[in-house]
């Protein structure tokens, strides 16, 4: 009960020094308040990235493996020598779907504007026109492997590879802008590239990772891949899907595909490969590097202003010493030891630092909340980690930089103290 009672005193001259001098306080405060909310507020913005992108990962599936001749995930500039590296055959898609823990394969193709993350074609309706639409041809084998969630409508057949037929699965973006007034589009007319296509199938909403504006991805006009070829002869850099028939047979499937592509490439056994294996594991991986790299530089942003409010704590607890000497004074002649002075200022350095741990929570909180109000697709959670993260934060600055001011105030001299005017 002795401690609670000596705890709870402390707590309160804390309060009393913030009450007694307000503005002296709330700049002593300002750094630790500044560096908790900026820690919170990126914490926060990350853990909703996190839920959007690995949301989004996952969605690929587990047992999918993506066959490119270079890497999507890869940080900074790709050296020309990958670049230049020979393109996969739509073709050995064919051979890949014959592997043994294969039970589908798929190439695919897409005409977008890599530089601005959006498609370069357009598709008219009358009067009305989508623009930078992306372009993508595909075989009906792909539906086996992606995740294409259909709203309405169908997904071309074998019989539309075959015949070259001139339909479309369209994005939702695409039928808003096509079809503003909420017409029923399949077994419309569109003209894709100059050539009347007829829509048959119309795409659910795709998720975004990052942002809050529209998804370029649904903003796009699905072709079969031999219709694609007869409007496009140029687009030829394929990528090659496969879908394993287990995840506990990837590591099978994927030395399969691997050894596959080696013998297409007619790569010696002392040569590396040219070409990249992509998987759910490999984005997860990108992504966290990303993430953790954020994280690190906002978090050695916010350190330095909780940096400054440690010091500012540090200050305002040597001139609180300096104010209350004689006040020291009396409680060692009254048989106060120094473990006693030296917890009582340590609280007090650590109610100060809490105090404005709990304003920057609080702040974090509600730039947050209010972002959202006016972006409700803002990724971003305040959790229970981040506010135990950031009151801890703040509570060990005061801790550190309350050390010596505490232990200055239980060196004094009980009798030098008291003389003290």
């Amino acid at each position: 009960m002795r401690r609670f009672a000596a705890m709870k005193e402390s707590v309160t001259l804390a309060l009393d020094v913030l009450r007694r001098n307000p503005l002296r306080s709330f700049l002593t405060v300002l750094g630790i308040v500044i560096g908790v909310t900026t820690i919170i507020t990126i914490g926060a913005v990350i853990n909703g990235l996190n839920s959007n992108v690995l949301g989004q990962i996952q969605s690929l599936g587990s047992n999918t493996i993506i066959c490119f001749r270079f890497s999507w995930a890869t940080l900074g500039r790709l050296s020309p020598e990958i670049l230049q590296r020979k393109k996969l055959k739509a073709e050995w898609a064919d051979g890949l779907a014959q592997l043994p823990h294969v039970i589908a394969a798929a190439p695919e193709t897409q005409i977008e504007n890599y530089d601005i993350g959006a498609g370069s074609s357009m598709v008219r309706r009358g009067n009305l026109r989508a623009k930078n639409v992306i372009l993508e041809g595909d075989t009906p084998a792909i539906v086996k492997i992606a995740n294409f969630g259909l709203a309405r409508g169908r997904f071309f057949s074998q019989m539309d590879e075959d015949r070259r037929a001139a339909v479309a699965v369209i994005g939702h973006i695409t039928e808003q802008t096509l079809f503003p007034h909420g017409e029923d589009p399949i077994g419309q007319e569109v003209l894709l590239e100059g050539e009347v296509f007829t829509v048959i199938g119309v795409l659910e909403v795709q998720k975004q990772a990052l942002g809050t504006g529209e998804n370029p991805e649904d903003n796009i006009a699905i072709v079969p891949l031999s219709t694609m070829r007869k409007l496009h002869p140029e687009a030829d850099d394929f990528a090659l899907f496969v879908a394993a028939d287990s995840t506990q047979d990837m590591p099978i499937v994927k030395d399969e595909v691997r050894d596959y592509l080696r013998r297409m490439r007619r790569l010696p056994s002392d040569k590396p490969d040219d070409f990249a294996l992509l998987t759910i594991d490999t984005f997860m991986d990108f992504w966290k590097q990303i993430s953790n790299g954020i994280f690190i530089v906002m978090f050695a942003v916010g350190s330095v202003a909780l940096l400054v409010g440690g010091i500012g704590v540090m200050n305002i607890m040597l001139v609180s010493v300096t104010e209350r000497t004689r006040e020291i004074g009396v409680r060692k002649a009254v048989g106060a030891r120094r473990a006693n002075i030296l917890a009582q200022f340590l609280l007090e350095a650590v109610t100060l630092a809490g105090i404005g741990g709990a304003i920057g929570v609080f702040l974090g909180w509600l730039l947050i909340f209010g972002v959202q109000l006016a972006f409700p697709s803002f990724p971003a959670a305040v959790t229970a980690t981040l506010v135990i993260l950031g009151v801890s934060v703040a509570a060990m600055i005061g801790i550190f930089f309350g050390v010596y001011p505490a232990w200055r105030a239980a060196r004094l001299n009980p009798v030098e103290a008291l003389r003290y005017e």
